[in-house]
């Protein structure tokens, strides 16, 4: 009954989770959140992320009844993500596995979203919709890789969203796509914007300029509200995404799709895909905010299945990469 103690702290959250044999003993977290109108640098991250996460660590091991003597293993985000946040974090679990002499796991970080989406909805063998702030990818199992059948080809949607709530100056607390999402809910009028799917690719940053560009004069003009306009940019965004996933599953001929990452939890977005499934009979699988955003337990979950098949990450290759492809990690943990 191996016990795995996962860090997480690739972007602007900072978590630290214990899972036993699929069982989720433990999942703190911690966000950094900038003012309106700007987004986090990775320097000031980094800080925020030293500064809480040995707090995070005792309150992971409080919660889940634990001690060192109990955790069998210790995994963290070795990429992809920001540099500075992902080396405080990974300077933080090298130390402890030799602190407390435990083997040390370096997880994909695209990985551990999918592989806790699986534990937490029981989904078998899904086409995923992966949507964070930092990627977008259409994923699929297939001969011990998660393959890539679509991506973004520049900016993750994420992202897309986040930089439009800069131009309204919307709260970053909690999320400014959780702040987009319920001013969208209160929009009526939809603005056409560019729609860019290139087969099984989407591009986002071309919608996001157009946006920019025309919101002021929109608004003052009269022609829409910013409810308006947070409204079209999801129904855009979502749609594209909602192509790619069904062009992904008629390909695979599957019968499940699964959304993980942050944006996984906008409830419009599970809304369109959920009609997309029902259309073709297939089940649509989704977690809630505890599991969607980055944490700790889904890097412990994805370690944890590491372990299990004998992976180790020997000290000397135990460092970070903000690049790190999910299809190039071989998954020796599935059949």
């Amino acid at each position: 009954m191996p016990a795995v103690l996962g860090f997480e702290g690739s972007a602007n959250k900072i978590g630290v989770g214990v899972v036993r044999d699929g069982v989720v003993l433990a999942n703190p977290r911690r966000t950094y959140v900038t003012p309106p109108g700007t987004g986090f640098l990775p320097g000031a991250t980094a800080r925020h992320h030293r500064a809480v996460i040995l707090d995070l660590l005792q309150e992971a091991l409080t919660e889940a009844g634990l001690t060192s003597k109990d955790i069998d293993c210790i995994a963290y985000t070795k990429g992809p993500g920001m540099g500075a946040p992902l080396v405080s974090v990974a300077v933080v679990a090298r130390t402890m596995a030799q602190l407390w002499n435990k083997p040390l796991l370096g997880v994909n970080h695209c990985i551990g979203h999918i592989e806790m989406g699986r534990l937490i909805t029981g989904a078998t063998s899904p086409t995923v919709l992966y949507v964070s702030g930092g990627n977008t990818q259409v994923i699929a199992y297939s001969e011990h890789r998660y393959r890539i059948f679509g991506e973004t080809i520049d900016i993750a949607v994420g992202n897309c969203l986040d930089r439009f709530a800069r131009v309204l100056k919307i709260s970053n607390d909690p999320s400014p796509g959780y702040n987009i999402e319920q001013m969208a809910k209160r929009g009526k009028k939809l603005v056409e914007l560019p729609y860019t799917v290139k087969g099984m690719d989407v591009s986002f940053s071309g919608i996001l300029s157009f946006i920019e560009d025309v919101t002021q004069r929109m608004l003052a003009t009269g022609e829409c509200t910013p409810e308006d306009l947070c409204f079209s940019l999801q129904e855009t965004v979502f749609a594209m995404l909602v192509e790619i996933t069904e062009r992904a599953m008629a390909h695979c001929g599957s019968q499940e799709a699964l959304i993980v990452g942050g944006v996984g939890c906008n409830m419009r977005l599970q809304e369109m895909m959920e009609t997309m499934c029902q259309e073709r009979g297939a089940r649509l699988f989704a977690t809630d905010e505890r599991f969607c955003i980055d944490n700790g337990a889904m890097i412990a979950q994805a370690g944890w299945e590491m372990f299990r098949a004998g992976h180790r990450t020997p000290l000397s290759e135990s460092g970070v990469t903000q690049r790190y492809r999910t299809d190039e990690v071989e998954v020796t943990w599935r059949d």
